[in-house]
């Protein structure tokens, strides 16, 4: 069932409680301020920065930085614990995962915290796709669709929400025609897709997908999600299955363009294997039906951090040896490598600080949590355009808006 919702000014308050109390301690406990930064002194910095080109956003134990494109900190906001950022998908602002759910973090010309809030149980993966940015609650399985060009500052646009048959770790995104893709699972395991027409109404399903994680639309408006055994694509009203070259061979992430029918992802062939480090990359044709397998260079990993598509559609992988390496997507052949940082090992945990990638245009945002900096790299010639100064924390999770 699909239902349509509207949320106010001050969501926080709403969803949290019907006291304004319980809202103003939230705010206490998640760490941030609302109100200029004379008045919060220590809680939160800011400074005015012109509007226009990327922002950056990462996060720190301890709070999150946003960067302008001369990766000069223009805002720096304390917030608890290890938390996820995600572009809401209209340029300007990132929505931060907090225990209400996603909190939406202006990055505008004086960037601000916001007290609004998405509401999740357990907030999860926020998927952009054409006009739709959608958000799935993995404690109870709601999936929020939202238009994100109708998000302004603190005011939250009208929603859309649709019940998972149970909750659990997944994954939701809407197609230009309104049909919503969203997994199927419970807290034991997750089985494939289901397709979902604008009234709610189930189109077709899919159970033939294990462990189904990662999701992207290519050339087409084909929708492709990895499983472990290779990827599930949707295309014309229909499921079709791409099996991996191996027997075991999950694809857990997945990176994909409209003007590409590859999908480019993360690559396991060994289920016993250990640690967080890759070095195989999937290059999944939806239109051929071909799945083939890139090789990192011998010794080089990779996680699901190091991943990214280039201005011409490559693959971009930051690999452990410090290095960006592009792969042709079609072939898997490699293009080149550019050294960017120092070599590094691969986290203890996933949510560790280690190396991360994004790419926006020509652009790739590194981070060197060894160094406390985030680098930019024109993929056009591989030479570092720009390093920021050393950050007030140790960069971890980054999101580019």
């Amino acid at each position: 069932m699909r239902i349509s919702t509207v949320i106010g000014m001050t969501p926080l308050r709403t969803t949290l409680a019907p006291a304004a109390l319980l809202g103003a301690a939230a705010l206490v406990l998640t760490g941030c301020s609302t109100g200029p930064a004379a008045e919060v002194e220590g809680t939160r910095t800011t400074k005015a920065a012109s509007a226009g080109g990327d922002r950056i956003v990462l996060t720190y134990d301890g709070g999150l930085l946003t960067l302008d494109q001369d990766l000069r900190v223009v805002a720096d906001d304390a917030i608890d614990g290890f938390t996820r950022v995600n572009p809401a998908g209209d340029g300007r602002h990132v929505l931060v995962t907090v225990p209400e759910g996603f909190r939406v973090l202006d990055t505008a010309a004086a960037p601000a915290l916001t007290d609004a809030v998405f509401p999740a149980d357990t907030g999860g993966h926020a998927v952009v796709h054409g006009e739709k940015t959608v958000l799935f609650a993995d404690g109870s399985g709601d999936v929020t669709v939202f238009d994100h060009d109708e998000l302004d500052g603190d005011r939250l646009p009208d929603v859309e929400t649709t019940e998972s048959e149970a909750a659990h770790h997944g994954v939701a995104i809407v197609l230009e025609d309104g049909t919503l893709l969203s997994t199927i699972g419970t807290e034991e395991e997750r089985t494939g897709v289901r397709a979902l027409d604008e009234d709610g109404e189930e189109l077709a399903r899919s159970e033939a997908c294990p462990n189904v994680h990662g999701e992207g639309a290519v050339q087409g408006e084909v929708a492709v999600f990895g499983c472990t055994d290779g990827a599930l694509v949707y295309q014309d009203g229909a499921f079709t299955k791409i099996d991996a070259p191996t027997e075991y061979g999950r694809t857990g992430n997945l990176f994909t363009t409209e003007d590409s029918s590859v999908a480019v992802g993360d690559y396991n062939d060994d289920p016993d294997s250990e640690g967080y480090l890759l070095d195989q990359v999937a290059l999944i044709d939806a239109a051929s039906g071909e799945y083939r397998v890139a090789d990192m260079p011998e010794g080089v990993g990779f996680t699901f951090r190091d991943l990214a598509r280039g201005p011409g559609d490559e693959a971009v992988v930051l690999g452990s040896d410090g290095a960006l390496h592009t792969f042709d997507e079609q072939t898997g052949e490699p293009i080149d490598s550019f050294d960017v940082i120092d070599a590094w090992e691969g986290p203890t945990e996933w949510q560790d600080a280690h190396p991360a990638l994004k790419v926006v245009g020509d652009v790739a945002y590194v981070t060197d949590p060894a160094e406390q900096k985030v680098h930019a790299v024109d993929l056009t010639t591989g030479k570092v355009v720009a390093s920021s100064d050393e950050l007030p924390g140790v960069p971890n999770e980054i999101a580019v808006a």
